[in-house]
């Protein structure tokens, strides 16, 4: 165990003797984040949250709401993009999840830019307006989006995250239905490469399907 609450406040770069070593303290990246997440729901991986931040939008000043919480990776990508300036809203339904969500903002030192709320917006809708994007990691997005069409400043995004092809069909749909302009789903594979002196070839695994992303922009 090493005590570092003397260092809190120090410049990056400072360097660190211990154990006969020296070491240099760095801010934590996205990347070392999203690493520290303790897991309770199945989190939106990297890979899908950045490139859900571009298809909905998402970015320094944004004010965004988020339903299913989770265990809060992907509220943590989104407070980490919309910077000091944006605002995150994130609910869940289930106060546990909620709780571990907020335990793991508050590790990452973003919890000055989220909020979070108990609330079933399935059935309730959500309770905040002048959005510039809604993202839904739900079961049935495509309950929602009415909702969140409403909530929406006009040019505003919505964008999804479902695992299965029926969800992605019935979410696009709904959509389309609503007058979302702009509409696309994608899938995002990660596959590594492995890079040697003329031995340069891909890895023989890749991080495959997670889960397919959509998005709309409401415009009147």
């Amino acid at each position: 165990m090493v005590d570092l609450s003397s260092e809190i406040g120090q410049r990056p770069g400072r360097p660190i003797a211990w154990s006969g070593q020296t070491y240099r303290l760095i801010r934590p990246s996205l990347a070392d984040l999203l690493g520290s997440v303790r897991r309770g729901a199945q989190i939106v991986t990297a890979k899908d949250a950045v490139h859900l931040l571009a298809i909905a939008g998402v970015g320094p000043g944004a004010t965004v709401a988020e339903a299913g919480a989770g265990s809060g990776a992907l509220t943590i990508t989104l407070a980490y993009a919309v910077g000091p300036s944006g605002h995150v809203t994130s609910y869940d339904r289930r106060p546990e999840f909620l709780e571990g969500a907020r335990a793991n903002v508050e590790r990452a030192g973003l919890s000055e830019r989220v909020t979070f709320r108990e609330r079933d917006v399935v059935r309730e809708g959500l309770d905040v307006e002048e959005l510039s994007s809604v993202v839904l990691d739900l079961a049935e997005p495509w309950e929602v989006l009415a909702s969140a069409r409403a909530a929406l400043r006009p040019g505003g995004y919505a964008g999804t995250y479902t695992p299965t092809y029926n969800q992605l069909e019935r979410t696009v749909r709904a959509f389309r239905s609503l007058g979302f302009d702009d509409v696309r789903a994608v899938e995002v594979l990660e596959r590594g490469l492995h890079v040697g002196e003329g031995g340069t070839r891909p890895e023989f695994e890749m991080l495959g399907h997670t889960g397919f992303l959509a998005a709309g922009r409401k415009v009147e």
